[in-house]
């Protein structure tokens, strides 16, 4: 089971690391971050511990202005201490300039537990794939700057499986844009 988790995390941030490149694509921001993985208010956790986020958010896509010219993201997230890793693509969009609200929407792959108990409840995601919903209160204090307080949820509505616990992270991350 170790083995397919760290070859399923491995190809995650491996494919994720060829579309962050900088010659895949005409990238607007960068950004890294520091999250609390598994943050709940129910009092069992599935997880715990820290997590290193990394994504690139592209510049807005004009074609879908009937959806409000959303920008494409993607991320990849890695557990310091042995947790679920994902990698999440999706479509977010930028409320304000100065200081902004980024609320945010895509698809995740994770390599977590395909079951799990904690005193006696199931507590694993349920399935590989995932929603993965972001909100992010930022402010930039600069052009190339901005820092952001991120909340990014997995779950799957109960569509993959019957289970459905969700896993929450809540973090800090930096922004640099690019020219």
């Amino acid at each position: 089971m170790a083995a397919t988790r760290s070859g399923a995390a491995r190809l995650a941030i491996s494919a994720a690391s060829m579309v962050l490149a900088p010659t895949a694509a005409p990238a607007s921001d960068l950004w890294i971050g520091v999250y609390q993985h598994d943050i709940t208010l129910s009092r069992t956790r599935f997880e715990s511990g820290q997590d290193v986020k990394a994504g690139w958010i592209g510049d807005r896509i004009d074609a879908l202005h009937a959806i409000g010219r959303p920008s494409p993201h993607v991320l990849v997230s890695k557990s310091l201490n042995g947790g679920t890793d994902y990698a999440a693509a999706g479509l977010d969009w930028r409320f304000g300039s100065i200081v902004y609200v980024r609320p945010g929407i895509g698809l995740a792959v994770n390599d977590g537990p395909r079951r799990a108990y904690r005193d006696g409840r199931r507590v694993d995601l349920g399935s590989p794939v995932t929603f993965e919903p972001e909100l992010a209160f930022a402010w930039r204090p600069s052009r190339k700057v901005a820092l952001e307080a991120s909340w990014i949820h997995l779950s799957h509505a109960t569509l993959f499986s019957r289970q459905n616990r969700g896993l929450d992270s809540w973090g800090l991350r930096m922004l640099v844009h690019l020219d």
